[in-house]
C-alpha cells in the first residue's frame, strides 16, 4: 500500500520536491518514490536545523541515499541558531518552497495518519476552530501521500525493505509539545476511549469540508487588492452575523499572510459592524484593519517615519520622512514620476494644512488635502505625504496629481524624479 500510495500521489503531478528529513517516515517516502514514479521527482530536499550531531547525521543519511538512488538532492542549512519547533519549522519550509519554486514543482511530504491525529489534538488543545481543525485534510499544494495510512505500517515497509533512517533523540524528549501528545496524551485517550483516533480524523475531516465551503464563500466576497492591502466590501460582509464573519476573516487574513488569534477575530468581527468611516483598530503581526469608502481594508499598520523639513532633489538621492526620491531617464505616465523644471530650485516635504496645488488640467488651485483624500487615501496614509515644489509652488503630489510644470514639454530643459515608499521606513 505504501507504494501504490506514493503512485498515486506522485503520477497526477509533473514535478515534485521531496521533503526527507531522515526520519523513517521520510526515507520510505524517498525509497517508496524512486521505486514507484522516479520520473516525477524534481528533487529530494533535506534541511539541517543545526540542531545537533543527530540531524547532521540525518541530513548526511538523506545526500547518500539520494546520490545512491540516483536521485537529484538539495541540502540546505540553518543560517543562524535556531530555537523550538516554531523556528525549525519556519526555516524548513522556506527552503523547501525556495527549492519548489526552482524546480518549478510541488513538495511532497511524509506526514501520516498519526501525524494527524497529533495536528488535531494539539489544534483541539489551542481552542482551534474549524479552520484549524482540519489539520492536514486542509486543501493545500503540499502532497501528502501517507497521511491515511497509520506509522506502523510505514515502519513495517522500512523494515522489509532495508530502509536505513536516523532516530532524532529529540523525538523522545517531552520538551516539545507535540512529543507529549505522541508519547503520553494520544496513547491515554486511546485506552480509555478505544476508537478515539478515528472519531477525531472523521471530526477533521468534516472541518475540512466546512473550511472549503467556507473559502468558497469567502471568494464569492470579490475581495480585492488594493496596493498593500485587501479591501472588501463592507455591505458584503454585513451580510453575515458574529458567528460568519468569525469563519470568513481568518480566511481573509491568512491571503494577506496574517494568522488571526480569537480575540483579533472577534474584534474584527465587531469591528465591520459598528466601525466608523475612518476608523482603525491594530491587528497582531503588523497588521490594521481601517473603516474607508465602504470597504473593510485589511493591511500592514503605517509607521510613519516623520517627514523632515524641505530637502533639495533632483540630485541623487534623496530621502524626505518616508519617501525616498531618485533621478530616472524618463518620466512616462505614471504618477510617481514627473518632469521637472530644470531651471527652478526643487524641493520636497510632507504636506501642510492649507497647501495648494493647480492640477494638470484644472483652472484654479485646489487644496492638497483633497486631492489626496480623492485619490482614496484615508487620514492615517495622508500623513507625512510629500509634495514637491519648483521655487515656492507646489507641483507633484508623488502618486497622486502632478501640475502642469511637472510635465514634459518640447524645448523646456527638465529634471526627471520617481519616489518611492523607503524600505527601511
Amino acid at each position: 500500500m505504501v507504494e501504490v500510495r506514493v503512485k498515486e500521489t506522485l503520477s497526477a503531478q509533473p514535478r515534485v520536491v521531496l521533503a526527507v528529513s531522515g526520519g523513517c517516515d521520510s526515507m520510505v517516502l524517498m525509497h517508496a518514490a524512486a521505486r514507484a514514479a522516479p520520473g516525477r521527482i524534481a528533487a529530494v530536499a533535506t534541511f539541517d536545523h543545526g540542531s545537533g550531531a543527530a540531524a547532521r547525521r540525518a541530513a548526511a543519511l538523506v545526500v547518500r541515499e539520494a546520490e545512491r538512488l540516483g536521485l537529484p538532492v538539495r541540502h540546505g542549512r540553518a543560517r543562524a541558531v535556531l530555537r523550538g519547533e516554531a523556528q525549525w519549522r519556519a526555516a524548513r519550509w522556506a527552503f523547501l518552497r525556495a527549492v519548489a519554486r526552482d524546480a518549478e514543482a510541488v513538495v511532497a511530504t511524509a506526514h501520516t495518519r498519526d501525524d494527524q491525529v497529533e495536528t488535531v489534538i494539539m489544534r483541539v488543545l489551542r481552542g482551534s476552530g474549524a479552520r484549524g481543525l482540519a489539520g492536514l485534510y486542509a486543501a493545500s499544494d503540499v502532497r501528502r501521500p501517507f497521511v491515511e495510512l497509520p506509522r506502523a505500517e510505514v515502519v513495517a515497509y522500512a523494515r522489509a525493505h532495508g530502509v536505513r533512517w536516523v532516530e532524532d533523540p529529540s523525538n523522545r524528549s517531552r520538551a516539545h509539545l507535540r512529543n507529549r501528545i505522541r508519547l503520553d496524551l494520544a496513547p491515554a485517550l486511546e485506552r480509555v476511549r478505544p476508537g478515539f483516533a478515528l472519531e477525531l480524523l472523521a471530526l477533521a475531516r468534516r472541518a475540512a469540508a466546512l473550511r472549503a465551503d467556507v473559502e468558497r464563500e469567502a471568494n464569492a466576497l470579490g475581495a480585492r487588492r488594493e496596493g498593500a492591502a485587501l479591501a472588501v466590501a463592507r455591505d458584503a460582509l454585513l451580510r453575515y452575523d458574529a458567528n460568519g464573519l468569525a469563519m470568513l476573516w481568518p480566511v481573509l487574513a491568512a491571503g494577506m499572510g496574517l494568522a488571526l488569534d480569537r480575540r483579533g477575530v472577534a474584534r474584527l468581527a465587531a469591528f465591520t459592524r459598528d466601525g466608523r468611516p475612518g476608523a482603525r483598530i491594530p491587528l497582531a503581526g503588523g497588521f490594521e484593519a481601517v473603516a474607508h469608502r465602504g470597504n473593510i481594508l485589511l493591511r500592514p499598520a503605517i509607521h510613519q517615519v516623520a517627514a523632515a523639513r524641505p530637502v533639495r532633489v533632483g540630485r541623487g538621492v534623496a530621502t524626505v520622512g518616508a519617501w525616498r526620491f531618485r533621478p530616472a531617464p524618463v518620466a512616462g505616465d505614471a504618477l510617481w514620476c514627473a518632469a521637472l523644471p530644470a531651471d527652478a530650485e526643487l524641493t520636497a516635504r510632507a504636506w501642510r494644512p492649507g497647501d495648494r496645488m493647480t492640477p494638470l488640467g484644472a483652472d484654479a488651485p485646489r487644496r492638497v488635502k483633497g486631492l489626496l483624500r480623492d485619490a482614496g487615501l484615508d487620514a492615517a496614509r495622508r500623513a507625512g505625504w510629500p509634495v514637491v515644489l519648483a521655487g515656492e509652488e507646489i507641483v507633484w503630489i508623488p502618486g497622486v496629481r502632478r501640475s502642469l510644470a511637472a510635465t514634459e514639454r518640447s524645448g523646456r530643459p527638465v529634471v526627471t524624479l520617481c519616489c518611492e515608499p523607503r524600505d527601511d521606513g
